[in-house]
C-alpha cells in the first residue's frame, strides 16, 4: 500500500499544481513566505538568490525572505516551531527527527541528489583514495555533524571496523588550520565546502575519498516544508519549488548570474571561490540519478536504504515512513525539472 501511494503521488502532484496560482488567490498581494538556509551564505545555495535577485518568487506570488542557519538539526526545528515555514535540511537529520517526534516536517524537493560527504586527507602523510589509507590516521571533524555521523555507514560497507581510524574533534572554524598546519592527517568536509582548503593547499597534495565511491548513496539536502503548509498550503510550496527549480536550472546552465545575485546578498564573498564551489556542488544536485527522474525527486528503493542505515547507525528505535520523510506531491512538473545532457 504505501509503495503504491508513493508511486502514485504524481495524481496528488497533478491535483497541487491545479490549483489557483498563489498571486490569484491573494488578488495581487505577495504571500510572505519564510526560508532558512542549512549554513552561510555560499555559492552552495546561489540558486535561491538567482530566483530572488531575479524575481522568481514574486512571479509565483511569494515574498521570500532567506536567512542563514546553524545546521541541518537547526533548520528542522525552525520549521517544526512554525518560526519559518521552508528551509535547507539534511533527509538523514530529518529521518532521525521523525523517528523521536511528530511529523512536523517534510521533504518536499531533493536539492542534493546525493550527499556531498568526503574525507580529504594529506598525500604526505599516506592517504590515498582507497579508504583503507585511513588506517591509524588522525581525522578532524566537528563533535557533531553529518559526515562524521554517516562514517559508519561507510565503515559497514567497507567491512571495516568504526575506529579505522582516530577521531580528532575541532571546529568547523578551525578544520582549515589543522590541515595546513598539519596537526591531522585528514579532515572531513562537505566534498563542496573544501573549496577553502583547495584555495591554502595545492589540491595535487590532498586525496578525496567521497563517501559515493565507496558505494555509500545516500541522499543530502532537501528542501523542507512544514506540514502545516504542506496541509493548508500547498499551492504555495508548489510555487516555491517551481520557482526555486526554474533557478536552479538556469544556474546549472550557467552559474555566473547566480554566483552574482550571492555576491549582491553577501558582498565579502569571493566571487571566484563561489564559482569553484558550485561547479562541486553542481556534480551532487544533478548526480546521475537525476537524467532518469530529474531534479528534486527520489528513488524509493534508495530513500529506502538510507533510512535502513539510519535508524541501525544511529540506534533509533522506530522507523519513519518512506512517505512522511519525503512528499513528491508539490515537485513541478517532470518536463520542468529535466537536466540538459
Amino acid at each position: 500500500m504505501q509503495r503504491r501511494h508513493f508511486l502514485t503521488s504524481s495524481t496528488a502532484a497533478a491535483a497541487v499544481l491545479a490549483l489557483p496560482s498563489v498571486r490569484a488567490q491573494t488578488t495581487g498581494r505577495l504571500t510572505p513566505l519564510k526560508f532558512t538556509l542549512d549554513f552561510r551564505v555560499t555559492g552552495q545555495t546561489s540558486p535561491f538568490f538567482l530566483a530572488q535577485n531575479k524575481g522568481y518568487y514574486r512571479d509565483e506570488g511569494l515574498d521570500v525572505s532567506i536567512d542563514v542557519g546553524a545546521g541541518s538539526v537547526a533548520s528542522i526545528t525552525r520549521i517544526a516551531s512554525g518560526v519559518y515555514q521552508m528551509g535547507l535540511g539534511d533527509i538523514s537529520s530529518l529521518i532521525e527527527f521523525q523517528a523521536t517526534n511528530p511529523p512536523l516536517v517534510q521533504a518536499v524537493y531533493q536539492y542534493y541528489n546525493r550527499a556531498p560527504f568526503a574525507i580529504i586527507g594529506r598525500k604526505d602523510r599516506g592517504i590515498t583514495t582507497d579508504f583503507a589509507s585511513l588506517r591509524g590516521k588522525r581525522i578532524a571533524a566537528a563533535a557533531v555533524e553529518s559526515t562524521r555521523r554517516a562514517w559508519p555507514m561507510v565503515a559497514n560497507r567497507l567491512r571495516q571496523g568504526p575506529d579505522l581510524f582516530q577521531w580528532v574533534t575541532t571546529d568547523f572554524s578551525a578544520r582549515d588550520n589543522v590541515m595546513v598546519r598539519g596537526d591531522v592527517d585528514g579532515a572531513t568536509y562537505f566534498h563542496d565546502s573544501a573549496v577553502s582548503l583547495f584555495a591554502r593547499m595545492n589540491p595535487q597534495e590532498l586525496s578525496v575519498l567521497r563517501y559515493t565511491d565507496a558505494g555509500v548513496n545516500l541522499y543530502g539536502n532537501a528542501i523542507l516544508a512544514s506540514n502545516a503548509m504542506v496541509t493548508q498550503q500547498p499551492q504555495v510550496v508548489a510555487a516555491f519549488l517551481r520557482a526555486s527549480n526554474r533557478a536552479i536550472l538556469e544556474t546549472l546552465s550557467d552559474p555566473l548570474p547566480a554566483i552574482a545575485a550571492t555576491k549582491a546578498r553577501e558582498p565579502i564573498i569571493d566571487e571566484r571561490l563561489e564559482l569553484e564551489r558550485w561547479k562541486l556542488t553542481a556534480q551532487y544536485v544533478a548526480a546521475p540519478d537525476t537524467r532518469s527522474h530529474g531534479l528534486g525527486d527520489v528513488r524509493k528503493y534508495t530513500l529506502e536504504q538510507q533510512m535502513d542505515q539510519v535508524v541501525e547507525v544511529f540506534g533509533l528505535k522506530t522507523r519513519p515512513s518512506v512517505e512522511a520523510v519525503f512528499n513528491r506531491a508539490m515537485l513541478p512538473a517532470a518536463a520542468e525539472r529535466r537536466v540538459n545532457a
